[in-house]
């Protein structure tokens, strides 16, 4: 029984799925060790570490609405649309788009497509599938958004020669840099034009430059504190002139910030069983480890398992378990 077991195990890990690293790999990994007590146990630890990480950064969200609410940014009672939740438990991200998909009456015509969730249940894999399988399908990030912000920010601590600090992030101050940004159809294409402060440029000619220069990329955390509304207001607005011209624009994020997206199409990712996130992780990461490891034979599939069971004992060290 165990030779057979043994076997069974082997024929499921090939190397093939190994350097495919995606979905189908972690579910499979997920499958061979659903009886490791040790999988589990560290899974339970890496399921607790997320919640408590998404706890945080939603907490830290909060605070960056509540004070756009404050400055007359956002409104502070805002009518969200229905949401529908999507049980992702044991379907695949393409399974995940394709009944997002059965949800949207028509995806030939402009569409906002919101999705939010927990970290872990594969919002950023499930939108990478709709984009593939939709029309006129493009993705939103405030990323660049936020990084530009940033830009203006610390362009004008050295034109007046000051350090940059959160005292210069004055609503005053943000008002007049996001008046420095404008979305629209710039050659042909959607973009963020970034006029003022000696800056004229398109944020996708800078956005793998100055927009990831040192000055800006330590920065960010601070002025992303101070700008929640202003860059959310803005998202809103640059969505919906997309939306309205017949794309299918896919957000996704946390959903404090995505209350503010006005959307008919609202969608949440949730798994029926929480502790499946934890084993995600940690089937990502072993995965990822055995991707790396030098030297490994990739003829014979009968060390994928032992190399994993090695692994997977060594994450469980960093946990202290």
């Amino acid at each position: 029984k165990k030779e057979k077991k043994k076997m069974e195990v082997e024929n499921k890990l090939t190397w093939e799925l190994i350097d495919r690293g995606d979905a189908d790999t972690t579910n499979t990994i997920i499958d061979v060790f659903h009886e490791n007590s040790r999988f589990n146990e560290v899974a339970a630890a890496e399921t607790a570490s997320i919640l408590q990480r998404d706890q945080e950064d939603n907490e830290k969200l909060q605070k960056g609405v509540d004070s756009a609410i404050e400055k007359g940014v956002l409104p502070a009672n805002v009518e969200v649309e229905p949401v529908q939740k999507i049980n992702v438990l044991g379907k695949s991200p393409e399974e995940v788009a394709d009944e997002i998909i059965s949800k949207i009456a028509d995806t030939s015509s402009g569409n906002v497509i919101v999705v939010h969730g927990l970290s872990g249940t594969g919002k950023g894999t499930t939108v990478a599938k709709l984009q593939e399988k939709l029309p006129n399908a493009v993705t939103w990030s405030n990323g660049n958004l936020f990084r530009a912000i940033t830009l203006l920010s610390v362009i004008k601590c050295e034109q007046e020669q000051v350090p940059f600090s959160e005292l210069v992030l004055t609503p005053q101050n943000i008002a007049n840099i996001v008046s420095c940004l404008h979305f629209g159809k710039h050659n042909g294409k959607f973009d963020t034009k970034i006029e003022g402060f000696g800056v004229n440029a398109l944020v996708s000619e800078i956005q793998n430059t100055e927009l990831k220069s040192a000055k800006v990329t330590t920065q960010i955390p601070t002025v992303a504190n101070f700008t929640q509304g202003e860059v959310v207001k803005f998202a809103n607005d640059a969505v919906s002139k997309m939306g309205s011209e017949g794309f299918n624009v896919l957000v996704e994020g946390r959903e404090a910030t995505l209350n503010y997206i006005r959307s008919p199409h609202r969608f949440d990712l949730v798994l029926s069983d929480i502790q499946l996130i934890g084993r995600r992780r940690l089937a990502q990461k072993m995965m990822a480890d055995l991707q790396k490891q030098p030297g490994l034979s990739r003829v014979d599939n009968k060390i994928i398992y032992s190399s994993l069971v090695q692994i997977l004992e060594k994450i469980a060290k960093t946990w202290h378990l």
